[in-house]
């Protein structure tokens, strides 16, 4: 009979390989040249951790994820809030996943609870741009006119956020499904 302390080492040793798996696929990113932001795959396994163990565990994954990106990914801040926004506060939004974890349909909390990470992920990028960047807000952005920092901001996380969240919205499902299916 697994004890409430065996079940919690159980999920930090889950946790850490997903942390792991996470800052491997970090350095695997479609950079976005001189704007930085990179379309990547980091959020996947967030999400799976978070859709299997609950919104709380998630975010804390992400959070330590997002730190450990910033230092071990050789990260670039404007200054701490921006390393919090960015990084940190970015990442633990992701395990807002964990929202949809005790949902029946496993089909649509798998979708549901990638859609509310990524977008919360989304938002926060969002927030940090309107509010640490903002001065740095470009008049154009890849050739979409961007007159204030609010339209820089969806701009400028959009073009590597809306891109991750499909890909994360098509591979998280299939291997959180796959997970349940044998019961792992």
């Amino acid at each position: 009979m697994k004890t409430k302390m065996n079940q919690d080492v159980v999920v930090l040793c889950e946790g850490a390989v997903m942390i792991a798996l996470a800052i491997v696929l970090s350095f695997i990113e479609l950079e976005l040249g001189v704007w930085g932001g990179s379309i990547g795959f980091a959020m996947i396994p967030i999400a799976i951790f978070a859709l299997r163990r609950g919104a709380v565990w998630g975010i804390g994954v992400g959070f330590v994820f997002g730190t450990l990106k910033f230092f071990i990914g050789d990260g670039t801040v404007a200054n701490w809030v921006s390393l919090l926004l960015d990084y940190s506060v970015a990442y633990g939004a992701v395990g807002l996943a964990g929202l949809f974890c005790k949902m029946e349909n496993k089909n649509v909390a798998a979708i549901a609870g990638t859609a509310v990470g990524c977008l919360s992920r989304y938002l926060v990028s969002f927030i940090s741009g309107v509010t640490v960047y903002a001065e740095y807000a470009e008049p154009t952005f890849a050739g979409i006119s961007t007159p204030n920092a609010f339209i820089y901001s969806i701009v400028y996380n959009g073009a590597y956020m809306i891109p991750s969240t499909i890909i994360a919205l098509v591979v998280v499902p299939v291997i959180f499904l796959a997970l349940k299916r044998f019961k792992v």
